[in-house]
Order: C-alpha cells, then sequence, then structure tokens
C-alpha cells in the first residue's frame, strides 16, 4: 500500500497493495481491498466497501452504505449518495460464480448519483449527470443529462453546478448559478467554453 497523507478511522480496514491519495478521508467501519485506487481529496463515508481493482478518481465523495464492485471506475469529482447501488453482474446466482462474467461501469467527470439509486452493470454515466435519488438506471446516461425514476427516464438537462438547464429558441442555456452557457444540439448538450 502506497502511504500517503491520508485519515483513516481506526475501525477501517485497508487491505495491502491500496493506493490512497493525500487528503482523503475514510471513516468508520470502511473496507479499501487490494489493488483498488482511490485519489486525491475524496471521502469514504461509514461502512463503505471498495473491492478489489476498483478505481476512484480525484475529490470523490462515496456517502456512507455504498459498495463500490469490481468493475467500477469513477472519474474527478463524482458524487454516490448515501446507500446508492452498482451491480458488477447481470444474472447473479449464489451457486455459480460469475467472477469472469464482471461488467464494467464507468461513472464520469462531475456526475451525482442520488441516495438509493441504483445502476446496472454495463453502462456509463456521462459527464456532469445527475441521476435522482430511488432511480434504476438501466442504459448509458449521456453529458449534462437529468434522470429520474425505474427505469431512469431523462425528464432534462442539468448544469455543472447542478442546476436545471431551460434552452431558448436558440438552443442556448445559462446555469443560474454559474452564468455559464450551455448549448443542445442533436440531443446533446455542451458547455460553451469562453
Amino acid at each position: 500500500m502506497k502511504k500517503n497523507n491520508f485519515f483513516s478511522h481506526e475501525t477501517a480496514v485497508i487491505d495491502k497493495e491500496c493506493s490512497i491519495g493525500d487528503n482523503t478521508k475514510i471513516w468508520h467501519f470502511s473496507h479499501i481491498m487490494n489493488e483498488s485506487i482511490i485519489g486525491k481529496n475524496c471521502n469514504i463515508g461509514q461502512n463503505v466497501v471498495i473491492s478489489p481493482k476498483v478505481i476512484i478518481g480525484n475529490n470523490v465523495k462515496i456517502q456512507n452504505n455504498v459498495s463500490v464492485y469490481t468493475g467500477v471506475k469513477c472519474e474527478d469529482d463524482v458524487f454516490l449518495g448515501p446507500s446508492m447501488v452498482f451491480t458488477n453482474v447481470i444474472n447473479p446466482r449464489s451457486a455459480i460464480i460469475r467472477r469472469s462474467e464482471f461488467m464494467e461501469t464507468l461513472v464520469k467527470k462531475g456526475a451525482s448519483i442520488g441516495a438509493n439509486a441504483t445502476i446496472i452493470c454495463g453502462n456509463s454515466i456521462g459527464k456532469y449527470a445527475f441521476i435522482g435519488a430511488g432511480s434504476v438506471v438501466t442504459k448509458d446516461v449521456l453529458d449534462y443529462a437529468l434522470v429520474v425514476g425505474n427505469p431512469a427516464k431523462q425528464i432534462g438537462w442539468i448544469s455543472e453546478f447542478g442546476n436545471r438547464l431551460n434552452f431558448n429558441s436558440k438552443a442556448i442555456a445559462i446555469c443560474p448559478e454559474s452564468n455559464e452557457n450551455y448549448m443542445l444540439f442533436e440531443n446533446r448538450v455542451k458547455k460553451i467554453e469562453k
């Protein structure tokens, strides 16, 4: 295990050969398993499990009671809400070992997943997407998409600051908090860089 300047509560378990970035905090009863990588400035809440070979970027917030299973990768600035769920096998059975069938799930930069949401394996969550609490994601989610429900359906677009975007007749929206401009073109949203 690479020893950096991070905090871990005395009840946390950190297996060998993990990499944990500076200024990361790991709280009560969490378990960081072999060969996982956690970036800088992360906050790992209580009762969190990070399975072997999981990759967590910088500045990721993982709330209480989340298990991040092998096959999941979270890029920088991701938020995982309390008790949200990742799966890693499509058809699990107790008596059948399917470790060779783990599917990958990618959560891209800045995405937020609400409390008690479920992400079915093999899907990607787009940059800055927002998954509403309790949603069940069964397919890929676009960058900046706002999705809710079971199964999750897109109901709009959201800014990098987490505000709903309302596009005008020229397909331009302004985030009410940051004043950043966004453009909608062919069902894709991009931030307009100044």
